[in-house]
């Protein structure tokens, strides 16, 4: 144990790093002044103390409970709902603020799942590193495919497959882009906003006509005319699919002429 814990008075802070998924890194620390650990300064505004962490031994996730970080403008409740901190990395450690660069014992690790918002407070759920061992060790016998459209098990080249469109209006969940789309091409694939007031977050598109786009949820923000996004192809797994449209039968991963349920249950009339 380090010797700065140790003493009936300590030099103890509390440290948080926060790594978005869009590369955004900020941290912050329960000391009243500002600290610059491997290069990155953890800003003690607002003053973020863990009101409560809870830790088990099972498998189940962690529940963190960080208190006035709303305060911050890096952290602002409408990003919060909105999702961009959703599967955020966070680790939280200890330090001695007299010499912030000497040791670090590490509390907390894990990616930021579900977050409720109650006034100026966030509650996190934690899923940290064992959460993984909940998952599935094989995957499950489907009719569909188990791969993602252009990933290694698929192999099809999405090359060609995207595209930058440009926002004429939208309404809840449809949305009318400048761009002529050929009907169809875009079901179960992905959107990125890359301005606006969404910019960096991500929606499913459900389906797509000549003209337009219907989302699977509305945009977290309102979306306006001139807003850009990218566009990407997307695939809706069945076998059929595979061959007319991506002529990808080799690489299906799935079963789709395995019997099943309803063979059980025939009979000879």
């Amino acid at each position: 144990m380090p010797a700065w814990l140790t003493p009936e008075l300590t030099t103890l802070a509390f440290c948080w790093r926060l790594d978005r998924r869009d590369g955004i890194v900020l941290g912050f620390t329960s000391h009243d002044e500002d600290v610059a650990i491997g290069g990155l300064t953890y800003r003690a505004a607002p003053g973020m103390v863990p009101s409560a962490i809870e830790r088990g031994s099972s498998l189940e996730a962690d529940t963190v409970d960080l208190s006035g970080v709303l305060s911050s403008d890096a952290i602002t409740a409408a990003d919060l709902v909105a999702g961009r901190w959703d599967g955020a990395l966070l680790r939280l450690f200890a330090i001695d603020w007299t010499a912030p660069d000497s040791y670090l014992v590490p509390l907390v690790r894990g990616t930021l799942g579900s977050v409720q918002t109650a006034g100026d407070q966030f509650e996190v759920e934690l899923q940290g590193p064992a959460a993984a061992l909940n998952a599935p060790v094989i995957e499950a016998i489907s009719p569909d495919c188990r791969a993602e459209l252009g990933d290694a098990r698929c192999r099809v080249d999405l090359a060609g497959r995207s595209l930058l469109v440009s926002v004429s209006s939208a309404d809840e969940a449809e949305v009318t882009i400048s761009t002529a789309l050929v009907a169809g091409d875009f079901a179960y694939g992905s959107l990125r906003w890359l301005d606006g007031a969404n910019a960096g977050l991500s929606a499913t598109i459900l389906s797509n006509s000549a003209a337009g786009l219907t989302l699977s949820e509305p945009p977290p923000l309102s979306a306006a005319a001139g807003d850009r996004a990218e566009i990407i192809q997307g695939c809706d797994r069945r076998f059929a699919t595979c061959i007319s449209r991506f002529a990808n039968a080799l690489n299906f991963r799935g079963e789709p002429h395995l019997p099943g349920n309803d063979l059980l249950t025939r009979y000879v009339s």
